[in-house]
C-alpha cells in the first residue's frame, strides 16, 4: 500500500496502529515468551522506523509525488529490524566474559527505565552525530575506550596536548548539543 506521508510522526502512528500487536506476538515468539524483551525490542523498532522516516521525510512544500512511502516494504524492513535485535539480544545473553571481572559489573542492573536508555541514547545519539570527527573520536578514545591521555594520543597519532584541548572542547561542544537536544524534545 502506497501512501502519501508528510509527518514521520503520523507514519509511526499508523504503524503502531495497525502492526504493533501483530509485531509484538511474533517477536514475544522470537525470545521464546519473554514479554519484557519482547515489548523492548518492538519499541526499539518503531524508534529506527521513527528515525529512518524522520531522516527520509521530504520538505513541507515537496511536491505531492514526492510524499509516496511504501508501507509494505516499511513493514517488511520492521520485521527484520525487530528479528535482528531478538538475534542481538539472544547472543548478547549468551556471551561469556573473559578474565576476571567484578561481580557488580556481572549482573544486570533493572534500576533504569528502559524508556529512559532509549530516550538517552537517542540523545547522546543526536549530540555526537553533531559533533566535529576530531572531538567525537577523542570522546570515544579517552571516554568510551577509558584510554589515558597517553594512549589515546597515540591512537590517534597527535600530541597529548591537542588531546588535552580537543577532550575540553569536545566536552563543551558535547553539553552544548545535548541541551539544545533536550530542548527540543
Amino acid at each position: 500500500m502506497r501512501t502519501a506521508q508528510r509527518d514521520p510522526g503520523e507514519l509511526l502512528h499508523r504503524l503502531i496502529t495497525g502492526y504493533r500487536a501483530r509485531l509484538l506476538r511474533y517477536v514475544n515468539r522470537l525470545t521464546l515468551g519473554d514479554p519484557h524483551r519482547a515489548e523492548d525490542i518492538v519499541q526499539e523498532a518503531m524508534l529506527r522506523v521513527w528515525r529512518l522516516a524522520a531522516q527520509h521525510a521530504p520538505p513541507a512544500d515537496a511536491p505531492e509525488e514526492e510524499l509516496i512511502f511504501d508501507e509494505d516494504r516499511l513493514v517488511a524492513w520492521l520485521y527484520t529490524v525487530a528479528r535482528n535485535l531478538a538475534v542481538d539480544a539472544h547472543r548478547r545473553d549468551r556471551t561469556v566474559p573473559m578474565g576476571v571481572v567484578p561481580a557488580p559489573m556481572l549482573q544486570r542492573t533493572t534500576e533504569t527505565d528502559v524508556a529512559d536508555t532509549v530516550v538517552n541514547r537517542h540523545v547522546l545519539h543526536g549530540a555526537l552525530a553533531r559533533l566535529t570527527p576530531e572531538h567525537r573520536e577523542v570522546l570515544v578514545q579517552v571516554h568510551l575506550c577509558d584510554r589515558s591521555r597517553a594512549d589515546a594520543a597515540r591512537a590517534i597519532g597527535v600530541p597529548q596536548g591537542t588531546v588535552k584541548s580537543r577532550t575540553h572542547y569536545a566536552l563543551l561542544a558535547m553539553r552544548r548539543e545535548m541541551r539544545r537536544e533536550n530542548a527540543a524534545a
